[in-house]
């Protein structure tokens, strides 16, 4: 009696540990794919803005045709590098970074030409947009603060033994910081109509 009570203790703990660590995992990847979706909503916001400030500015802007499609164009490619992240978050992230830094310096280019601008930088409409944009800003990088924060300890949990042996037999991916490569595009965008 005693042995089969043993038995099945030695059974039954390891199944309620690995149910544990598995849970755990979960846990630890719903976080992180809020932290995203958080980035999400602010990238969104962010890339609904770009378009009404390159109309705003068409007008004033006419013969600076190229610097205007160049800004959309980057805006394109970051909006298609977040749809991708969002169909598997924590992964392609890196190409998201590259796209959003590519956004930023065609973002940086198209304020420093709209400083020549005397009638744009007046313009009401386009100072409310550059607000939006200066405040969505430093909304994506408190973001990306917390999503690297979640998917750190994700990995770092799901890296730990015996954690990496449940969440190998799970398949739990390791979740892709969201790190910005080029130095420029570590610094936020500066607008200033002043």
């Amino acid at each position: 009696m005693g042995f089969a009570i043993f038995a099945i203790v030695v059974l039954v703990l390891p199944i309620l540990f690995g149910i544990g660590i598995y849970n755990k995992l979960v846990t630890l990847k719903n976080r992180f794919k809020n932290a995203w979706a958080q980035i999400d909503v602010q990238l969104q916001r962010r890339h609904d803005l770009i378009p009404n400030l390159v109309e705003t500015a068409k007008a004033y802007m006419a013969h600076e045709k190229d610097t205007l499609e160049r800004v959309i164009q980057a805006r394109n490619q970051a909006v298609a590098a977040q749809k991708s992240v969002n169909a598997a978050p924590g992964e392609g992230v890196a190409q998201l970074a590259k796209a959003e830094g590519a956004l930023n310096g065609a973002l940086a280019n198209f304020f420093a030409l709209s400083e020549s601008y005397p009638d744009l930088k007046a313009n009401q409409t386009m100072a409310s947009l550059m607000e939006e944009l200066t405040s969505t800003e430093n909304k994506v990088g408190f973001a990306r603060q917390a999503y690297n924060d979640a998917a750190m300890n994700y990995n770092t949990y799901r890296e730990q033994f015996p954690n990496n042996v449940v969440a190998g037999m799970f398949t739990f991916k390791e979740a892709e910081l969201y790190e910005v490569e080029e130095p420029a595009a570590r610094q936020a965008v500066k607008v200033s109509f002043q």
